[in-house]
Order: C-alpha cells, then structure tokens, then sequence
C-alpha cells in the first residue's frame, strides 16, 4: 500500500517529466551543498530543474527498461522545461568545471539517449544561436542586394566628386 507522501511525490514528477522537453540523470554523490546550490541556480536561469527523487518512482513514471542501470545510487533528475539543449551545455560544463555531478543517460522525444548522446547535444548550438544564425542567414541576400544597388550610385558620387576636384 502506497503512503500519501509516494503518492504526492508520484504526481509531482508526472508532471514535471510530461512538461519537460528533455530529461537527464546525474550521479551527484560527492557534491557539496554550496555546488548543489550553484548548479541548481544556473539550471534555474537555463530553464531547467534538477531533482532528487527515488529511484523506484521514477523507473515506475518513465516505464523504460533501459534505463534500470542509470536509476541507481544517489540519482538527480535533471528536467528541461525551455530549450531541449540549453541545460545539457550548463550541466556539462558544470561537470567539466567541478568533476561531478556525472552525466549519465537521458530522454528526449520518448528515446533514450546514452551518456555519449548527451554529451554531444549539449556541444550542439542552443535554440537561441541556431535562431539568430537563420535570421542572419534570411537577411543576407537583401542586404548584398542592397549594396549592390546602391554601388553605382556611390560610385557615380565619387566619379562626379573626382571630377568636379579636378576642375576646381
């Protein structure tokens, strides 16, 4: 029989996993509670979530096999809520800069995805970048476009200013 507490926790990581756009679990054993405080501070601001919960609640709400090795130990659950890559940068480089906590496997899109996976999605650009690149690349064309337009007039103006120096 279920306790009111497991019940309570069990809808609250419901939620949190059906509105989370990714979702990656860390080893966090070893991290001290002014790290813990930091981490969860720039996740915060990434628009991201790490939680600690129980294993056993988890594997029950996700349903994969696959990931019956990774819910294990002392696990954090790390949920994306606004950018799927954004908080994968954070994590990462917290990892690379502190040594823990260490990434393992996530999912994304109902697949799971190995520590490799992840690792390589958080080197790719955020949605942000990937955004001001295409708008970069739409307003290109007008611009050349621009500039070759106005290049005879400009160079006429210098021709003329030329000209009228010499005359002078």
């Amino acid at each position: 029989m279920p306790n009111n507490k497991n019940i309570a926790q069990t809808a609250e990581l419901e939620e949190k996993v059906q509105k989370a756009k990714s979702i990656v679990f860390t080893k966090y054993a070893g991290l001290s509670v002014k790290q813990q405080t930091k981490l969860r501070s720039e996740l915060k601001k990434a628009g991201a979530e790490l939680v600690v919960a129980k294993n056993t609640l988890l594997a029950r709400i996700l349903k994969k096999e696959a990931l019956s090795s990774t819910l294990q130990g002392q696990t954090a659950t790390l949920f994306s809520y606004e950018d799927e890559v954004k908080a994968l940068k954070v994590l990462v480089q917290f990892a690379k800069d502190n040594t823990l906590p260490e990434v393992g496997e996530g999912l994304m899109g109902g697949e799971v995805l190995s520590k490799d996976q992840v690792i390589a999605l958080s080197k790719l650009p955020g949605k942000e970048e990937l955004i001001a690149k295409m708008m970069g690349s739409m307003k290109a064309p007008g611009n050349n476009l621009v500039g070759v337009l106005t290049a005879s007039i400009r160079d006429l103006v210098f021709v003329l200013s030329a000209v009228a120096k010499k005359n002078a």
